[in-house]
């Protein structure tokens, strides 16, 4: 911690292994298994097809953990990839990494979760179907009232926040293992009932990608290490019992679909809903809608929780936002951190929601935090090999396995899907005259973060 740190309560060692669990799969495990499943199934042509995408994103969020834990063992600190970014690259990169989250990840990766929240809320309290255009004062009611509601909780201790993350992950592990047990004890018959979309395609590139965004969220546990009891051993078991947790859900998920609806059955993007519906009517479509909200909420907790040690972290070594790196005493919290992370949050909600409405509001964001998230995923990639060059006295506790192979092959992934994500946005861009909005606000924000970081690093040498 910089000397220039205010005086203040620090986090203690608190989270379980369970805890640390937890975190991760509740935030990976949110709506897009759900979303995506039937994407990824629509274009694979074969059961090996489709089994192979998910594997392969299993080992590659694998090879990522192992990357991870040499890091986050070696310094298990709050605020993860900025500790990493900025040993490795430097207080500039460090500092503009957690800007761009601040702005634009951590906001739009919670705002999408609100906006699938928000849809399926609807559908549960009215029993009728949010148009993924609607504008209307519900969406953005449901969407950025939950928001507030998370953050009020996190704000309220590490207790609380664990607690509710614990709860939110075992009802929704419980709701994913209740489909997978009806699937398998429902007689293959049931595959006429729920019809396909349209006959697969095969684009496995596609699928890879798709699947590669379900399984993303597993590193943010790294922000909380310094909360992680015994970090020289959980953080290793945590990451890679809760990645190898996540991937089994997974594969099990998609057999036990495509076992009663076929491949083509699985490509509807209603099928986890229209089969509960055939086995028990409109009460296992209504059970559908409120798991999917309890996965959106247990993925938008964490990703508050975990994201708000960002900013402390920063607070803590900057001191012209020292005011940041404040843990409360009284509420046992980064609490400053989480209120403006939600004011954050809510601000993107609100505009994204009413400007675009909730699907395309959701794709959107999608574009807005993808190019950013990935670009900084290379770099945390490559500050494995600029570490072990440039600090070869850090003690590393785990060492990533089969270096240097492990984190080439992240590396790679990391490049992979930056290509996918800047694809993605010159194609929604292409719908717009000149620049997207989007664009725009993230070159804005970028260049602000760079300007910021010398002139501070200016006035502290002064």
């Amino acid at each position: 911690m910089s000397a220039n740190a205010p005086q203040h309560s620090a986090p203690s060692r608190q989270l379980s292994l369970f805890d640390s669990i937890c975190i991760i799969t509740g935030i990976v495990i949110g709506a897009g298994i759900y979303e995506t499943t039937p994407a990824i199934a629509g274009n694979v042509t074969s059961l090996t097809q489709l089994m192979s995408v998910w594997v392969l994103g299993g080992l590659i969020s694998l090879a990522g953990a192992l990357c991870y834990v040499e890091l986050a063992t070696a310094t298990p600190e709050e605020g993860g990839d900025y500790v990493y970014l900025t040993r490795a690259y430097g207080r500039h990169v460090g500092f503009l990494f957690a800007w761009a989250e601040f702005w634009i990840v951590r906001p739009g990766s919670v705002g999408m979760m609100a906006f699938v929240f928000a849809r399926f809320a609807h559908e549960l309290l009215h029993s009728t179907p949010l148009s993924t255009g609607d504008r209307g004062s519900d969406f953005v009611v449901y969407a950025a009232s939950t928001i507030v509601a998370i953050t009020v909780l996190n704000v309220l201790g590490v207790r609380t926040g664990k607690t509710t993350q614990n709860l939110l992950t075992v009802v929704k592990v419980i709701g994913i293992s209740v489909i997978i047990l009806v699937a398998l004890f429902t007689p293959p018959q049931v595959a006429a009932v729920v019809e396909a979309s349209e006959a697969p395609q095969s684009n496995f590139r596609l699928a890879l990608i798709l699947a590669l965004f379900t399984y993303g969220g597993w590193n943010d546990l790294c922000f909380v290490a310094a909360e992680v009891k015994n970090p020289e051993r959980n953080i290793l078991r945590s990451l890679a019992l809760g990645v190898g947790l996540i991937v089994a859900i997974y594969l099990l998920f998609n057999l036990a679909l495509v076992r009663v609806t076929g491949l083509e059955g699985l490509s509807n993007p209603t099928v986890v809903s229209d089969f509960m519906g055939t086995r028990f009517g409109d009460a296992g479509r209504r059970a559908i809608s409120l798991l999917i909200c309890l996965s959106c909420l247990g993925a938008i907790n964490g990703t508050l929780f975990a994201g708000s040690r960002i900013y402390y972290a920063v607070g803590t070594e900057h001191r012209f936002i020292a005011w940041l790196g404040n843990w409360s005493g009284k509420f046992d919290s980064p609490a400053r951190a989480l209120i403006l992370q939600g004011t954050t949050a809510f601000f993107w909600v609100v505009a994204f929601g009413t400007q675009a409405g909730g699907e395309e509001g959701f794709l959107r964001l999608l574009a807005f935090t993808s190019p950013v998230f990935w670009s900084f995923a290379i770099l945390v990639s490559l500050s494995v090999f600029v570490l072990r060059y440039r600090r070869p006295d850090l003690p590393r506790p785990h060492k990533v396995v089969l270096f240097p192979i492990t984190p080439i092959v992240f590396f790679l992934s990391c490049v992979f899907m930056l290509h996918a994500a800047f694809t993605y946005a010159q194609f929604l861009q292409s719908q717009h005259e000149g620049m997207s909005p989007e664009a725009i606000a993230t070159a804005c924000v970028l260049i602000a973060g760079t300007a910021i970081s010398f002139l501070e690093a200016r006035t502290s040498a002064s």
